[in-house]
């Protein structure tokens, strides 16, 4: 019996004796191969226990993944190879970003157009769903554990030394008529054909290190902002956010109890997607029926109504505004066109009360790059998350990361920016 009909079975099982136990179906884009994922791609809701949302099996075959050796192996691989570029299956990569910089210097056939820039992008080399325990998880507090613990925190510490540097030109996203002639960034034509676009706005919130004034000034903000962008749109949600600032000297700690984010000091410099399939519909359903760490208005809709929401189309959106103009650690994006034919790699992320879904790709050197150079506090990037359309006729997400932009001047100042995270159902 496969892994997928032995967990059919046992989604089948728990919705007998656990009716409240939502289990979405992978509803793939039409005719997008199927993901890498564990479960035949089955979300851990169907390994429910007692409420657990599948969070103990996930993490015994976190274990599993990390005891069959496959994952140090590519790191074997990759400190194994003889010095210089290492050939791939997808292409030449770098495990240094400065020789990645100087690979593209002296390459006579990477240009950027006007506007551009080519540089090395970090893409997982590494073709197997990975799991990840968040620093939230009670796990890494228990002695008992101790065990477990020292192989995890092994595992996360090596997570970085399974990506590469691969060289990419990342395009003017202010261009995108130039490349799609009567195509508007700033539009949701836009969002829908590439997954990504440009909004505007003229914010009223004068401190984002203040979590409290985030959501009372500024969610409301991007909640209208969307709704004036989607036609259609009958409700946004925004639900949480992160600050991003490296050089931020204030208190950085996370409280979730008193929905503060903190600071983050890190840029995700890897390219991935935040949901997918399955994740997409579970943190909606998760917001709407739990409020489940919801930072935004609070929502009471009984399992019926949330039925009746999602069975129209819903969207999840990421919009990043800076504080200040961007000059280093720009947010780029890629275009869903040019990966719609890619299977994705799942990455579980595993907390005390459930597993999250997110995702990582593998190189392409067709991959569309977008970025705002110098993108100021007024411009909004938007990307989209997740779609619930499935047919093919628009985009279903977009991927992105962090990057290092070589053309920015030593002294130039790290990205300030707030990015939030919302909902919207038509």
């Amino acid at each position: 019996m496969s892994p997928l009909e032995i967990a059919e079975q046992t989604a089948a099982a728990n919705a007998k004796s656990a009716p409240q136990v939502y289990v979405p179906s992978l509803q793939r884009t039409e005719g997008q191969p199927p993901p890498i994922a564990a479960n035949g791609g089955l979300s851990y809701m169907s390994f429910d226990r007692d409420g657990d949302a599948g969070t103990a099996e996930a993490l015994k075959d976190a274990l599993a993944e990390i005891a069959n050796g496959e994952s140090q192996r590519v790191i074997d691989m990759i400190d194994k190879a003889p010095p210089g570029p290492i050939k791939t299956r997808w292409g030449l990569a770098f495990r240094d970003y400065d020789e990645c910089v100087r690979y593209i210097r002296e390459s006579n056939t990477i240009k950027a157009p006007e506007g551009g820039v080519a540089l090395p992008l970090a893409y997982t080399v590494h073709e197997r769903p990975t799991y990840s325990v968040v620093p939230s998880n009670a796990l890494w507090q228990d002695p008992a554990r101790a065990d477990v613990v020292a192989i995890l925190r092994k595992n996360e510490q090596d997570n970085r030394r399974r990506d590469l540097y691969f060289p990419q030109v990342l395009r003017d996203a202010r261009r995108i008529g130039e490349y799609y002639p009567g195509l508007s960034p700033s539009s949701p034509e836009c969002m829908d054909r590439l997954g990504v676009s440009l909004a505007h706005i003229e914010s009223k919130c004068s401190n984002f290190y203040d979590s409290a004034e985030v959501e009372r000034v500024f969610y409301p903000e991007i909640e209208k902002l969307l709704l004036d962008f989607f036609p259609g749109a009958t409700d946004a949600l925004v639900y949480n956010h992160d600050v991003f600032d490296k050089d931020y000297t204030g208190d950085r700690t996370e409280d979730q109890d008193k929905k503060n984010p903190g600071v983050n000091a890190r840029y995700v410099n890897l390219v991935h997607n935040d949901l997918n399939d399955n994740s997409g519909r579970v943190r909606c359903r998760e917001l709407l029926t739990k409020n489940l760490r919801n930072f935004g208005r609070t929502q009471n809709y009984t399992e019926e109504e949330a039925d009746a929401k999602m069975s129209r189309r819903f969207v999840s959106i990421n919009l990043a505004k800076p504080m200040e103009t961007i000059e280093q650690f720009p947010f780029v994006l890629c275009a869903w066109p040019s990966f719609a034919d890619q299977p994705y790699i799942n990455n579980y992320r595993i907390y005390d009360d459930r597993v999250g879904e997110t995702t990582r790709f593998t190189y392409r050197p067709d991959h569309e790059w977008y970025w705002f150079p110098k993108q100021k506090p007024t411009e909004v990037s938007m990307l989209k998350c997740y779609d619930s359309v499935t047919d093919g006729s628009v985009s279903r997400w977009s991927f992105h990361t962090a990057c290092i932009d070589p053309t920015a001047p030593a002294n130039a100042r790290c990205r300030k920016n707030v990015v939030v995270r919302a909902f919207v159902f038509f």
